[in-house]
């Protein structure tokens, strides 16, 4: 069978390029290339089911959120490590040992600050990943391990079963990215990375963790049936010959030598694309572990040794400002460059202006600074003796430093955000938020393309969309001409979305996909909603003293004027198609659950906002009646504890004819 033998080499063909990128930092598909073969594949297991297989990257991530972790027992313990602070007792741990067994072997591995996991695998195919909890019982989150993509779903030549160890960790990258992302909407940082890392595993809803950019470094097996290895160093190569990404080690027999190696880590722990917190000492041959044997906490045949935190002064020399990609304003301190954790810090992270009121931090001041879990530089305290008196209060700007549009704070936060409708720095997320599917739905105007038309000089705005030509965007796939002209027809057809997408898609605070369809719904036109004012938005339901501003706000700026007639020019649709039939459901609430097969979800919602009503996600003693198709479950269950009367599919098709 054709598709079959197509299905097959597109799993190899991805398979091999994660293992490549993700394991052995050596890419070999561009993400064009890549994303073309993910869809091709999609499409292919779509059409025919039979033919997805476990090990297939579309597998990664699930489908429902789970309800709960379920309990692991481990069939080997996972053991901590007893930690030491000094060089001095790291040598009695090392004496000890060379005493009653001389020129003894240690390898010296950096100490990953992740999640420690055990990985099993029967007869090469990976089953069941759980975190360390006690080292006893652990929890199954299988699901989110799956979504990291050095973890091979499958294994070549394996024993019928095999139980691995790693440290599932955040890389600096996505740590900083995350934390960008947190500032930017307002959200608590994650105070390091292994924190954000045990956050981002332990989410019910595996698509969240697919988000987060996790990775794993594998540093022991625990158990391969059949298999015996004579050391820790001969287990780790076999590892990597299982493709597994495997912690660096090396081996000494010279105490000297391996106190010099960990100084080395600490000194070079910035080229390593994770953050450690220290290194790991252990016996190399693992007959002489099982002699040494274990305390009822620890092995005796390993020690941590942990790095000191770095904390030094330096002197702020400016505070520049930079707005991410919602618009948030983060100002950040320009210091004196000085060494920390292995790098040279040229700035530090000042998150809002209540952080620089609460500490009065000024340009010029002298400040103590260190790194917050080891990666982001933030200021302590300000050593007020050495103050400037030239030095004043500092305050973030008022209009934003890119577009020059208005600054607005928060009214639920201390971050100030710019009001742009096309602000430059906000640019790319606005165009893929404008394109999504429940906004415009541009199919295959993703957010590489996106990036790549923005770096053309090809859009300014979302509103440009519809000023791109076949010349223009025929260069940015191999397939030119074919892909372009595809996505050319999708960005005609949104130009006929309601006027409930387009008001979604325009991206103003505070108006989600519903508060669209009840802004179309009341005003019936673009129009019409562009000339309310500010008490005619807030009579309408759902839409607050709050959003309201926002809404009128925006159509006041110079860019949200300058969008709404490119829009208008480009003959994007400016009215309402959602007509109220009658009222027949006005005031009431229906929550949606369990398997419809009469109608989706979504044509079901449209019904009931078509007669007047309100679709919610949850039920409470406000919701009016249930509509529950098979295997209903907790949503069904809180209905009928609450007395809310249940609807069958037919039901509620019978309410509406």
């Amino acid at each position: 069978m054709e598709a079959a033998k197509r299905v097959d080499e597109l799993i190899r063909i991805l398979n091999d390029a994660n293992y490549r990128y993700y394991v052995m930092d050596n890419p070999v598909l561009h993400d064009f290339e890549y994303d073309a073969l993910l869809r091709e594949l999609e499409e292919l297991e779509e059409k025919y089911p039979q033919l997805a297989r476990p090990d297939s990257p579309t597998q990664r991530v699930g489908g429902a959120a789970l309800s709960k972790f379920e309990k692991v027992d481990h069939a080997v313990p996972l053991m901590s490590l007893q930690d030491v602070f000094s060089l001095e007792e790291l040598t009695d741990f090392l004496n000890k040992i060379n005493a009653a067994y001389p020129n003894t072997g240690f390898t010296v591995e950096p100490k990953i600050d992740g999640l420690s996991v055990a990985l099993e695998y029967e007869n090469g195919v990976f089953v069941r990943g759980a975190t360390r909890g006690d080292g006893v019982v652990g929890e199954d989150v299988t699901e989110n391990l799956k979504t990291i993509r050095s973890i091979p779903m499958t294994l070549e030549n394996a024993p019928n079963r095999l139980i691995v160890r790693g440290e599932v960790y955040m890389p600096k990258k996505s740590f900083e990215k995350l934390n960008e992302q947190q500032e930017e909407e307002g959200k608590p940082l994650f105070a390091n990375p292994r924190n954000a890392a045990a956050g981002s595993l332990r989410q019910l809803d595996s698509k969240i963790a697919a988000k987060r950019g996790l990775d794993i470094l594998i540093f022991n097996v625990q158990l391969a049936e059949g298999m015996v290895f004579e050391s820790h160093k001969q287990s780790l190569e076999y590892l990597r010959e299982l493709r597994f990404k495997v912690v660096p080690c090396d081996l000494f027999t010279n105490s000297e030598k391996i106190k010099e190696r960990i100084l080395f880590i600490n000194e070079n722990r910035d080229q390593l694309s994770c953050d450690i917190d220290g290194a790991v000492i252990k016996v190399n041959d693992l007959n002489l572990r099982n002699q040494l044997g274990a305390t009822a906490k620890f092995p005796k045949w390993a020690v941590a040794y942990k790095y000191p935190p770095e904390i030094k002064p330096t002197v702020v020399e400016d505070i520049v400002v930079q707005v991410g990609r919602t618009g948030v304003l983060t100002p950040k301190a320009v210091v004196k460059p000085v060494r920390l954790a292995g790098t040279t810090v040229t700035n530090a992270t000042l998150h809002n202006q209540d952080f620089i009121s609460e500490r009065d931090i000024r340009i010029g001041d002298t400040v103590m600074i260190r790194k917050a879990g080891e990666i982001i530089p933030e200021i302590l305290n300000v050593d007020f003796s050495k103050r400037p008196q030239s030095a004043v209060a500092y305050r973030l700007p008022e209009k934003c430093p890119v577009c020059g549009a208005h600054t607005q704070k928060d009214p639920d936060g201390a971050f100030l955000r710019c009001t742009g409708a096309a602000c430059p720095a906000q640019l790319s997320r606005n165009i893929a938020h404008f394109v999504s599917r429940d906004a415009m739905d541009i199919d295959g105007l993703g957010s590489s393309i996106v990036d790549a038309l923005i770096e053309k000089g090809l859009l300014c705005s979302a509103a440009d969309i519809y000023y791109l030509s076949l010349d223009q965007m025929k260069s940015l796939w191999q397939n030119g001409t074919v892909a372009a002209t595809k996505l050319l027809e999708s960005i005609e057809k949104s130009k006929e979305q309601d006027l409930s997408r387009l008001i979604y898609a325009l991206g103003i605070r505070q108006v989600g996909a519903k508060t669209g369809k009840v802004l179309a719904s009341a005003f019936g036109s673009m129009d019409a909603l562009r000339d309310a004012t500010l008490e005619q938005l807030m009579d309408v339901p759902d839409v607050g003293e709050i959003t309201a501003a926002f809404i009128y706000d925006w159509f006041k700026q110079p860019q949200g004027v300058d969008m709404i007639e490119k829009l208008r020019a480009a003959g994007v649709n400016f009215d309402s198609k959602r007509v109220i039939a009658d009222a027949r459901f006005a005031g009431m609430t229906f929550v949606l659950t369990g398997a419809l097969t009469m109608f989706t979800r979504d044509e079901a919602t449209e019904k009931i906002e078509l007669y007047g009503g309100k679709a919610s996600g949850s039920v409470s003693k406000k919701t009016t009646y249930v509509v529950v198709g098979e295997n209903a479950g907790s949503k069904e269950r809180k209905a009928r504890e609450l007395g809310i009367p249940i609807l069958s599919e037919q039901d509620f098709l019978d309410m509406i004819q």
